[in-house]
């Protein structure tokens, strides 16, 4: 694949890339600049928030979600970049000290959020990260809360079946990506692994195709891993940056394959910290809006 750069900003941890298509537009955050980012047509804006943001989602009404470390807010996408109008919408973890990370709707228009410690100080700096203190949520249209799991370490990859019978979801902290049974009251069954540990790089964001393959970015590893619907390793897609973090299909036949990254420290790489953008010829599935 010939990668190149979607533009030329670079950020501290690019993440949560999101494919609107009724817009043609492609949303992702910068969680360490506290930056909601989104490019239509050829006009990019950035929302500078206050605190750390996890994902950008369009809702149906016309405005956006944001999940920033204190709960989960609507964004008039009409106010002024350096000053967004913001309004809460709920906030789903308890528990002191958690931020929002991985965060999708499903084909019903419910978000589901991740949430893990906060690693990230005032400034965006890294905090070490010394309990598995995380959990998932699902978020109704009408803010209903319905909490999933707990005691996760960092929540990533959000995904479903075709038939929304089973969620693939990864705990980058245990290296793998796993596999739920949701039942018909909307709960999660026991996990088994699904995808199994890999020296290229932990698990983070990932993205499906139409044949039921999902790419999974790997911080660390300077690649995509393709999984087959069966959890076997299909492919290596070699990236020119060394902590991808998510991957979303769009364009408009959802044949551009989108991978945000990150610039840590020690990363000095020419695009790290891009967003990178090549043609696939694979067809991707659609990501959903917020249904409120």
């Amino acid at each position: 694949m010939q990668w190149q750069p979607l533009n030329d900003h670079r950020f501290k941890l690019a993440e949560g890339a999101h494919w609107d298509a009724p817009q043609q537009a492609l949303y992702w955050v910068d969680i360490a600049g506290f930056k909601a980012c989104r490019l239509l047509g050829a006009n990019y804006q950035e929302w500078q928030l206050p605190e750390p943001v996890s994902a950008f989602i369009p809702c149906a009404a016309g405005d956006a979600l944001v999940t920033l470390a204190s709960g989960i807010y609507r964004l008039d996408l009409a106010s002024p970049g350096p000053q967004p109008a913001l309004q809460l919408l709920c906030a789903p973890d308890p528990v002191a000290g958690n931020r929002a990370n991985e965060a999708r709707c499903d084909a019903n228009g419910h978000l589901w959020l991740g949430t893990m410690q906060n690693n990230l100080d005032a400034q965006g700096n890294d905090i070490p990260l010394k309990r598995r203190s995380g959990g998932l949520f699902r978020i109704g249209p009408q803010a209903q809360v319905t909490p999933l799991l707990a005691d996760m370490g960092i929540v990533n990859t959000l995904l479903w079946s075709a038939e929304g019978d089973t969620l693939f979801s990864a705990d980058t902290l245990d290296g793998v990506i796993y596999r739920y049974a949701i039942d018909a009251q909307g709960q999660l069954r026991e996990r088994q692994v699904w995808a199994a540990q890999h020296p290229r790089g932990a698990p983070d964001g990932a993205a499906m195709d139409a044949q039921g393959y999902v790419w999974n970015a790997r911080w660390g590893g300077q690649c995509l891993l393709r999984f087959a619907p069966d959890g076997c390793l299909d492919r290596i897609v070699e990236l020119p940056v060394s902590h991808p973090t998510s991957c979303v299909f769009g364009g408009p036949q959802l044949q551009t394959l989108y991978v945000t990254s990150a610039a840590p420290a020690g990363a000095h790489g020419e695009l790290d910290g891009a967003v990178l953008m090549a043609q696939t010829g694979i067809t991707g599935v659609p990501c959903n809006r917020f249904g409120g």
